[in-house]
């Protein structure tokens, strides 16, 4: 797909979308149809892509009983105003990623992606198995939604970069995009931090007005086109290990669906889970290869003096939302903190000594 194809305008962002209380949705002989807004374009390859799977698989499993459109970034509501549509009513489900959430609670921000924290499996095994779900379900629900992960990119990239990064020294000033606790951990090393949508990165690094930018990965980046600015893609992604997808369901009328149609919305978006995690993997990978062999990137992985030094942002971060003044920002900071320490011990043992006897070199 070009860039230019999920670039088109979509229609002008409503004015105006709050509503005063829940719209009731259209029933026909017992088919209910529900609105998706999403904080994508159209088909973007992986967000956008994944939120079309996701509304198909929810009218799926519901025997058509949910027929939900999706309507992309700008065609009903801005991207960035999903969050508020859905807790008000004017839609009843969207497709975003916690990380854009920061401003309503920065204990959201654990629920998408942490610095130096969790991978796509663990991500999900602390959600399912160590108490991160009813933690998200609170927090959300001070919102009117109720949430679940549905999908995830795996481990991000530490961006395109026009000019070689050799120190901390470099980073300082620089005007660089990120989201999430990860703008938190970049502006602790003096990085001019902004936060902006895929193709708004483009057009900033295009005409100047950013350095460097981290999006997604390999697969999405190079269909959005930032091998056209800047030829050096870092790796590795540390503010952003994996980052989770979710859909957030406007809470009352989550809660007026019968049992079984409740269950094939959260069926839809755990399965989706796995087939979106793969999916972004596999194709970023075939990606990564056109991107060195055709477009003539260089690959190139961040020195150990700026990792290290991220690292110690990123622990000043948390050192700081376990401070926070809101008690159940403290709860979701200390489930996190504890599921990370037990599973990176593991980890050593199982998946890094897996991932390391791989590296060695023998034939095979």
């Amino acid at each position: 797909m070009k860039r230019r194809d999920f670039f088109k305008a979509s229609g002008a962002a409503a004015a105006g979308v709050a509503a005063a209380g829940f719209a009731t949705p259209a029933i026909a002989q017992g088919v209910q149809q529900w609105k998706m807004v999403t904080a994508w374009p159209k088909n973007l390859p992986g967000p956008g892509v994944a939120a079309q799977m996701l509304a198909d698989r929810i009218t799926a499993l519901s025997g058509g009983k949910l027929e939900v459109t999706l309507y992309a970034a700008g065609e009903l509501v801005p991207g960035r105003g999903v969050f508020d549509a859905v807790s008000e009513g004017t839609a009843e489900l969207y497709h975003a990623v916690p990380a854009y959430w920061g401003s309503k609670s920065k204990g959201i921000l654990l629920f998408g992606s942490q610095p130096f924290g969790l991978r796509a499996d663990e991500q999900v095994g602390w959600l399912t198995h160590g108490g991160g779900q009813a933690l998200y379900d609170e927090m959300y629900g001070r919102f009117n939604l109720k949430p679940f992960l549905c999908g995830n990119s795996g481990p991000q990239w530490a961006g395109w970069f026009r000019d070689e990064i050799k120190s901390v020294e470099d980073l300082k000033g620089l005007r660089f995009r990120t989201t999430g606790l990860a703008s938190e951990m970049c502006a602790k090393l003096g990085m001019a931090v902004q936060a902006m949508g895929g193709r708004d990165m483009f057009q900033a690094m295009q005409s100047g007005a950013l350095d460097a930018g981290e999006f997604i990965g390999p697969w999405t980046d190079s269909a959005l086109g930032f091998y056209q600015i800047a030829q050096n893609y870092y790796w590795p992604g540390v503010g952003e290990p994996s980052s989770a997808e979710e859909c957030a369901v406007n809470k009352e009328a989550f809660d007026a669906l019968e049992p079984s149609l409740q269950q094939a919305v959260e069926a839809a978006c755990k399965s989706l889970y796995n087939d979106v995690w793969t999916e972004y993997t596999t194709k970023h990978a075939l990606a990564l290869e056109q991107l060195v062999a055709e477009k003539g990137v260089q690959v190139k992985m961040l020195p150990e003096d700026v990792i290290v030094a991220m690292g110690n942002a990123a622990g000043e971060v948390m050192t700081e939302l376990r401070e926070d003044s809101d008690a159940l920002v403290k709860q979701i900071v200390e489930s996190f903190l504890a599921y990370r320490a037990s599973i990176s011990n593991y980890m050593v043992y199982a998946d890094n000594g897996q991932m390391n006897a791989r590296a060695l070199d023998y034939k095979y």
